[in-house]
């Protein structure tokens, strides 16, 4: 049950970063590539443990890239100049 409910966390991280892929697509804005590919990190860190048992510890080093990756992102974002 817990590797079924991994999965079901993984496919919506993994759906998550493709609609802000569309979205970067779309506005060629670096903030929507930075959730996406964060997202991905993270729907590779519910993935992991699922199919290789032992590999719980690197799978938190995903977790954590994807959450700089994020942040990363807004912070960037929030230091651009205001378009005018």
């Amino acid at each position: 049950m817990n590797d079924f409910l991994h999965g079901a966390v993984a496919m919506g991280s993994f759906i998550a970063g493709l609609f802000f892929l569309r979205y970067w697509r779309t506005t060629r804005d670096s903030l929507f590539l930075c959730f996406s590919i964060g997202f991905w990190l993270i729907a590779a860190n519910w993935t992991i443990p699922s199919l290789a048992a032992g590999f719980e510890t690197y799978a938190h080093v995903l977790r954590f890239l994807g959450f700089a990756v994020i942040a990363y992102g807004v912070f960037a974002k929030n230091r651009s100049p205001a378009r005018r």
